[in-house]
């Protein structure tokens, strides 16, 4: 009967002491072998327009909107004397802030989706023309 109640109480120490040096042979192991995984980051493509290419597009005031005064972005109001974004082709308006924002991301159109044709940045053959 000592027998059992020695063996009930030292076996779970003896099992704890086991786990303690396994844990400390794995932490030294960690520790002087240094580690020789690599970390691969995908790389950020800024798929957005370019700061010269939101100059190329139309800006008007709130008071020249033909549609409704929503802006989609921030969903506020464009006010008479606010200035607004354009995006060609869609004749979506928005903030030009938030116009700007959007679409040095990403080259739609929030509203409808329309991709902007990259052909509104090539400078055209008659934006050129020589005067003489």
């Amino acid at each position: 009967m000592l027998d059992a109640i020695l063996m009930a109480l030292f076996l779970p120490c003896i099992g704890m002491g086991v786990i303690l040096l396994v844990y400390m042979c794995l932490l030294w192991y960690a520790t002087t072998h240094p580690s020789t995984i690599t970390i691969i980051l995908k790389p950020v493509i800024n798929t957005g327009l370019s700061p010269s290419d939101l100059q190329k597009l139309p800006t008007i005031t709130g008071k020249d909107l033909s549609a409704g005064p929503e802006c989609a972005v921030c969903l506020d109001d464009i006010t008479q004397e606010q200035s607004a974004r354009v995006i060609p082709g869609c004749n979506h308006a928005f903030h030009l802030e938030c116009a700007d924002t959007w679409l040095s991301k990403q080259p739609i159109c929030p509203v409808c989706r329309a991709k902007l044709d990259p052909t509104l940045f090539i400078p055209s053959s008659h934006d050129h023309q020589n005067p003489c």
